[in-house]
Parts: structure tokens; C-alpha cells; sequence
């Protein structure tokens, strides 16, 4: 069972920064794809971005494309996020998943840590 706990979030002005931080707990993190997702009041959990197990390729949905960039290192089992550029629009609580090779899915989420950017 991987277990992902997530830091990081808090409140921001808009054009400011912010880096998450997601820990795994075990060592089968570095077998496992990551992404991190977020969640906006009244609206459904959507993609923000995802790394290979390698962390030598990215994904990024187009909100972010630009302005948030993932990365991991496989020796400290944690994945970042680091968001630049930050808009009222990405206030949301950022969650970060691992898929596994093995399943190919994300099967583990952490508890989620708030964003808020204010105007």
C-alpha cells in the first residue's frame, strides 16, 4: 500500500508561487507514474499535470502548460509541482496519485493539500 502525503499548498496573491511537495512511503514509488489533479469548489477533480516513472517525460493540461512544471526525484520517493504565474482560477485543492506500472492506473491518492491565490 503506497501512501502520499502531500505540502506545500497555502495562500498566494495572483502572479505568485507556490511548490508542492508529495512524499511516497514506499519504494515502489519509483515504479510508478505520478500526476497531480486538483479540485475547485463546485466543479470535478480534474488532470493539472503528469511524469513518467523515469521522470524523463511530462504532461501537462493546457491551463497550466507554461506556468506549472512536475518533477520527481526517485531518491527522496517524492514528486513536486512547482507553480508559477499563479491565477485565482487554479484556487483548488491539488491531490497527487501514483499509477503503477502493474495496473496501470492511479490507484493511490494522498489527502490533498489547499491552493488559494487571491486577486
Amino acid at each position: 500500500q503506497v501512501q502520499l502525503v502531500e505540502s506545500g499548498g497555502g495562500l498566494v496573491q495572483a502572479g505568485g508561487s507556490l511548490r508542492l511537495s508529495c512524499a511516497a512511503s514506499e519504494r515502489t514509488f519509483s515504479s510508478s507514474a505520478m500526476g497531480w489533479f486538483r479540485q475547485a469548489p463546485g466543479k470535478e477533480r480534474e488532470f493539472a499535470a503528469a511524469i513518467s516513472w523515469s521522470g524523463g517525460t511530462t504532461y501537462y493540461a493546457d491551463s497550466v502548460k507554461g506556468r506549472f512544471t512536475i518533477s520527481r526525484d526517485n531518491a527522496k520517493n517524492t514528486v513536486y509541482l512547482q507553480m508559477n504565474s499563479l491565477k485565482p482560477e487554479d484556487t483548488a485543492v491539488y491531490y497527487c496519485a501514483a499509477k503503477p506500472i502493474s495496473s496501470g492506473k492511479y490507484d493511490y491518492w494522498g489527502q490533498g493539500t489547499q491552493v488559494t491565490v487571491s486577486s
